[in-house]
């Protein structure tokens, strides 16, 4: 499994459903990759039609199989609303080390919401060698190279 750091550049979605009746939804985006989770700007007033073009670097770890992209409705005096969600497995990203900006379906309940794009780059940790020189040793001592 590799390791190292993913850098996410989360630009626009369009078409989600605007979950706001009067007024245009000011959505945003929760990025979670296993327990980190990163949270974009609130996009006020945009609707349906939301830019962001924002970076977000997440060390990846053990384990790490796909990005998830929450889609939230900032409501003020109530609870934010859920406008969809998408899942991005990782394992691309680790092997071509860079996905181009790419539009992913928003889905809910099963639905299609819209869509989001973004682009992927993953950065390999590099794994530090260890070369030990190895000692030749006789009986718990070094034999010295000191003569008289």
């Amino acid at each position: 499994m590799p390791q190292g750091k993913l850098q996410v550049v989360l630009v626009s979605a369009k078409g989600l459903e605007n979950t706001d009746f009067l007024c245009n939804m000011d959505p945003y985006v929760l990025l979670t990759c296993r327990t980190q989770e990163q949270k974009s700007s609130v996009a006020s007033g945009k609707g349906s039609e939301p830019e962001w073009n924002e970076d977000f670097i997440f060390n990846i770890s053990e384990g790490a199989s796909e990005l998830a992209l929450k889609i939230m409705d900032s409501d003020t005096g109530s609870q934010d609303d859920f406008v969809g969600e998408v899942a991005i497995p990782l394992e691309p990203v680790f092997i071509e080390r860079n996905i181009p900006l790419t539009a992913y379906t928003v889905v809910k309940d099963g639905e299609y919401r819209g869509e989001i794009k973004l682009g992927l780059t993953f950065t390999p940790e590099e794994r530090q060698s260890r070369d030990f020189e190895v000692e030749e040793s006789f009986g718990g001592w070094k034999q010295s190279s000191y003569t008289d």
